[in-house]
């Protein structure tokens, strides 16, 4: 999905919005006055086609610092299962960081600064993985020195990408409107999908067929993964600038739905700002962030190890199921987002949510015969892309809408934070599950993931997503 696609979708609504500008409120306010400024509806368009451009762009990046092909590295460079195991927890780990990076950036002046300093910085990083792969190469370290570097960076990154998570967040929840949040994130996620399907192979096959040898193919491509990753960072130049202190300065400000107007309310008013620990709303949505990250990752990395091990099913098979999942993530991103535009977030995640309930517990009955292989299995993937569509949209629209303007993005760091460390938990346990076989080993952690993630379903009944 390219740009000229962003700016028609976006065009369709904006003609018709009054699109505020986060300014500084005058010294005097009058209940029932709005602020004058605003943001031109040409700088909305604008930042959201560098913000879709900044996706694709980054998407590049993390396809070759991260996923399959890292770990393919890691296995060349014969990495034990330690390793695999702190690369799969580093990255939940890690947004336990998220509230401080969230404290320090609504003490800076510019989003795009702070996130200049802390991304750039973060991806730079990655060029010293690429010149010790090149010294290496010549066998100047050896494979265990390089694995421990690869260890040490991937750490880095991540901390520094929790210390600025959050306020890139806040920032784009600013810029995106309302009334198309559904609509544009949609879109935006279809974009990275198509980058992922046309972008993952050819960076395979430029690994694997480099005539140096496939570590020193990892280096190439993450070389070019680099300039990519820098160059993103360079389109959120042509994002409007949010300036957090005046953000924050607007106090108790309520968002009319109709017009997406923000209406600064004086300081004197009858409704102040509402205390994190007292937002019921947002505690609500923790409760059901928390118990749902966990139910996930208690099964989550274990249905390719049971494809792969247990079933004895071919790499290639799976390869393809992954494709067909991410095909159908694709095809269904959009026509969720128009839907949760219409009727809301929350009917779209319990509804869905089910269904992504049942799932592992579909898996109870697959075997490695050919109807399995040919029937059963595309369609639990496919099954899987369509709905996981749905959730990963809507858990991210739903907490835009019930996070405040005033420090959103320590709301926003709060949720990342727990979602992680229960993430992490989850799959520190099912890996301990999957072990013992009085627990019927990996089937009998599907069918107690399924039940977990129909439990967590409950606390979205006592959220209320505004506007709707």
């Amino acid at each position: 999905m390219d740009s000229v696609q962003v700016e028609t979708a976006a065009s369709l609504t904006l003609e018709t919005l009054e699109i505020p500008q986060i300014v500084a409120p005058p010294t005097t306010l009058v209940p029932s006055k709005k602020p004058s400024f605003r943001i031109p509806k040409d700088s909305i368009r604008t930042s959201l086609r560098a913000s879709t451009v900044d996706a694709i762009l980054a998407t590049g990046f993390g396809i070759t610092t991260g996923g399959i092909l890292l770990s393919n590295f890691l296995v060349e460079l014969d990495a034990s299962p330690v390793v695999f195991g702190l690369l799969s927890s580093i990255p939940m780990l890690v947004n336990l960081i998220q509230p401080l990076g969230a404290y320090l950036s609504e003490r800076t002046t510019s989003r795009f600064r702070y996130a200049l300093g802390i991304y750039g910085t973060a991806r730079l990083l990655w060029l010293v993985l690429a010149i010790a792969i090149a010294i290496f190469s010549w066998g100047g370290i050896s494979s265990q020195q390089l694995v421990v570097l690869t260890l040490l960076i991937i750490l880095a990154t991540h901390l520094l990408g929790g210390l600025g998570c959050a306020s890139w967040m806040s920032w784009l929840a600013m810029i995106v409107p309302r009334r198309l949040r559904g609509r544009y994130f949609g879109i935006r996620n279809s974009a990275v999908s198509l980058t992922n399907l046309i972008c993952m192979p050819l960076a395979g096959l430029a690994v694997s067929h480099w005539y140096g040898g496939t570590i020193q193919g990892y280096g190439v491509v993450l070389l070019v993964g680099v300039v990519f990753g820098i160059a993103s960072i360079g389109c959120q130049y042509f994002k409007v600038d949010i300036n957090p202190q005046l953000q924050n300065s607007l106090g108790s400000t309520s968002i009319n739905n109709t017009t997406d107007e923000l209406v600064a309310l004086p300081a004197t008013s009858t409704q102040p700002a509402i205390s994190i620990w007292k937002n019921y709303n947002f505690l609500i949505f923790l409760i059901y962030i928390s118990l749902w990250m966990f139910s996930v990752h208690l099964s989550a990395p274990f249905f390719n190890l049971y494809m792969l091990d247990t079933l004895g099913i071919d790499v290639s098979w799976v390869t393809l199921y992954g494709s067909l999942q991410a095909g159908a993530n694709l095809l269904m991103m959009i026509w969720w987002g128009r839907l949760a535009d219409r009727v809301g977030n929350l009917p779209i995640l319990i509804f869905v949510g089910i269904m992504v309930g049942l799932t592992p517990i579909l898996w109870l009955g697959v075997n490695a015969d050919q109807l399995d292989i040919w029937l059963w299995l595309p369609l639990l993937h496919i099954l899987a892309g369509v709905t996981w569509a749905a959730i990963d949209l809507c858990n991210n629209n739903l907490q835009l809408a019930i996070a405040p303007i005033k420090n959103q993005s320590i709301y926003f760091a709060i949720a990342a934070a727990v979602a992680g460390g229960s993430g992490a938990l989850g799959t520190t346990i099912g890996s301990f599950i999957a072990q013992f076989a009085v627990w019927g080993g990996l089937l009998g952690l599907f069918a107690i993931s399924g039940l977990l993630r129909l439990a967590a379903l409950v606390p979205l009944f006592f959220v209320q997503e505004p506007g709707k």
